[in-house]
């Protein structure tokens, strides 16, 4: 997709992250909605084959040309989303949450327009998943898989701090020697939000084995104020972490599909729970924002419903 967009969309995307906060990630998808979105509208307004829509250029579109649009002209988007690109509901519900933050930027914030097309418009509904999960039985199995190779220490930390935090990928990835103070962790998640944890002993007896046994070996390591160092000596990425975890599932026999570290933040939050988190502690321990994200960890398994059932003291009260 051509990277020329119009100063307006410029625009929303530095609000996006100097007054938003959003990360650099989030901004990238943002401007791929609504580029994509335009590109659309201009394709159907020049009668341009659908497959050449990413010949489309769009940098010339002004707010005179975007005051047109309706709320009709999104709805054929999405549709043209579903059914063409095979969007899933996931997908297209970013979409139309993106399309909403702009129209609003655009009328709230700019004053640029006088009607919002996308004030009525109605997000695909996503049906609720449980969150795929080890149990504590397969993750200690899932550990086994961390083979003693040059990095058995750095991955093993990797490993304590997923499965004990429930950090996410990109929070370990941006983790520094100066994030750990004693046994507190600072974390800066999404949006550049600030938290902090406390290490448990796994947590800082495998880091300390680390920085003691292998860190100081890599090359570059005085230089790089990064934890966790590739063998290059440079920071890991979150793609070098997917690949890490994927090893390690496979090595260890457990073959659990897809396994992720995302799975490891799941499967953290959901033994944490079981374990007797209380929802608030929970939410502050993952960095969510609502407590309505952390709650779709609180999910319980059919036989453990089965016995709150079994064990109510009402049933040993039944006499007939």
């Amino acid at each position: 997709m051509k990277r020329e967009i119009p100063k307006i969309l410029k625009d929303f995307l530095v609000y996006l992250t100097t007054i938003k906060g959003k990360s650099i990630r989030t901004r990238k998808e943002y401007e791929y909605d609504i580029t994509l979105f335009f590109k659309f509208l201009k394709l159907m307004e020049e009668d341009i084959e659908l497959s050449k829509i990413h010949n489309v250029n769009i940098k010339e579109i002004t707010i005179d040309w975007i005051r047109e649009i309706s709320l009709e002209d999104i709805y054929l988007f999405m549709e043209y989303c579903e059914v063409q690109r095979q969007n899933s509901a996931a997908s297209r519900a970013r979409k139309a949450a993106t399309l909403k933050s702009f129209f609003k930027y655009l009328k709230g914030k700019r004053k640029l327009i006088e009607d919002n097309p996308a004030d009525e418009l109605e997000t695909p509904k996503i049906g609720k998943k449980k969150p795929i999960y080890m149990n504590l039985e397969e993750a200690e199995i899932f550990i086994t898989g961390i083979k003693r190779s040059n990095h058995y220490y750095r991955n093993y930390s990797i490993i304590m701090f997923f499965l004990n935090l429930g950090l996410r990928v990109s929070e370990v990835c941006s983790l520094n020697l100066t994030s750990i103070q004693d046994n507190i962790l600072r974390i800066v998640g999404k949006g550049d939000k600030e938290r902090t944890v406390f290490l448990n002993n796994a947590c800082t007896e495998s880091l300390r084995i680390y920085m003691e046994k292998e860190r100081h070996l890599i090359q570059g390591a005085n230089t790089n104020e990064a934890l966790f160092l590739s063998q290059k000596g440079t920071r890991l990425t979150r793609q070098t972490v997917a690949k890490i975890v994927k090893q390690i599932n496979q090595n260890s026999g457990l073959n659990k599909e897809s396994i992720t570290p995302h799975k490891l933040r799941h499967t953290s939050a959901t033994i944490m729970y079981k374990n007797g988190a209380d929802i608030r502690s929970l939410q502050h321990i993952l960095g969510h924002t609502s407590v309505s994200t952390t709650q779709i960890y609180t999910h319980v398994e059919d036989k453990e419903i089965q016995n709150v059932i079994e064990n109510n003291p009402f049933n040993q009260l039944s006499k007939i």
